[in-house]
């Protein structure tokens, strides 16, 4: 005769009654929750900024060249100068050939700032953060700007106080070449290098944005150099006019040309680009899958 088997135990059946209280619907998270603003914007950006080593090598290389090749020319001039021979050389102007060089830095930091989050895929992440695109590209302006401007500031001041000093037999600059070829030469560069920021933008690969940017600097000036037909020599002209490294020169009143752009002429017109670029790569921006 088999033995009864004892009953299997069963399992409790869950409870599901409504648990007293508020419902989902008004849960309050113990985490404040802070709308983001472009300051938050910003602050993710410098963190960017400083924290890549392409920032350092970049702004080093410029430095170098602008402080190396200005502090080179200045003495170089000092050097083989006769008396009397400085009296109308503003001494400011020899830091020129280390602007134009070093601008080239500038170029690629700017495209770098931009395209190389398309690159590696980190512009993804970017636009998860901070879905408004314009916000985006505003914080990465606003910190590449400010940074561009004081680094060229810093380094123009420095190599124009030393050329003072070594062309001791040259003359005075005025408050007003002073002004222009510090904080005006610097403010051009750094929109220079902005305009290459939007163009890193639109294009999104760096090697493409960097190669269009150098080609828009150096060869309107190439090319005018080889129109000798006389029915170009208007082409010509403007070419030269309106080239950068003309530009740049007007700040230190070395125009290659006697007519042209004058005075702050350059600065008005690198900044009415550079909005016009700006404005465009914001509604592209818009319209684009990331």
């Amino acid at each position: 005769m088999s033995t009864p088997q004892p009953p299997m135990p069963q399992a409790a059946a869950p409870n599901w009654q409504a648990a007293p209280g508020p419902s989902l619907s008004g849960y309050t998270s113990p985490i404040p929750v802070v709308p983001t603003h472009l300051g938050h914007a910003i602050a993710s950006e410098w963190t960017k900024i400083r924290s890549v080593r392409s920032t350092m090598w970049t702004l080093g290389v410029f430095v170098l060249l602008v402080i190396g090749i200005g502090l080179a020319a200045g003495a170089l001039v000092a050097a083989n100068s006769s008396d009397g021979s400085l009296a109308a050389e503003n001494p400011l102007s020899f830091g020129f050939f280390g602007l134009l060089l070093g601008s080239m830095c500038i170029i690629t930091l700017g495209v770098l700032t931009t395209a190389s989050e398309y690159g590696t895929g980190m512009i993804r992440t970017t636009m998860v953060a901070c879905p408004s695109r314009g916000r985006v590209l505003a914080a990465k302006a606003i910190v590449f700007f400010s940074v561009a401007f004081v680094v060229t500031l810093a380094s123009a001041l420095l190599v124009a106080l030393a050329d003072v000093a070594l062309l001791d037999g040259a003359r005075s600059p005025s408050g007003g070449e002073w002004l222009k070829g510090t904080v005006g030469i610097s403010l051009y560069i750094a929109l220079l290098g902005l305009l290459s920021l939007v163009v890193g933008s639109v294009v999104r690969h760096s090697a493409g944005a960097i190669t269009l940017m150098i080609g828009l600097v150096l060869a309107p000036l190439v090319i005018a150099l080889f129109m000798f037909s006389a029915s170009l020599e208007g082409l010509r002209e403007a070419l030269v006019e309106y080239s950068i490294p003309n530009q740049l020169s007007v700040f230190y009143s070395n125009s290659l040309t006697e007519s042209g752009p004058s005075g702050w002429d350059p600065l008005w017109i690198i900044l009415g680009v550079t909005a016009a670029a700006f404005a465009g790569a914001v509604a592209l921006l818009e319209k684009r899958d990331v």
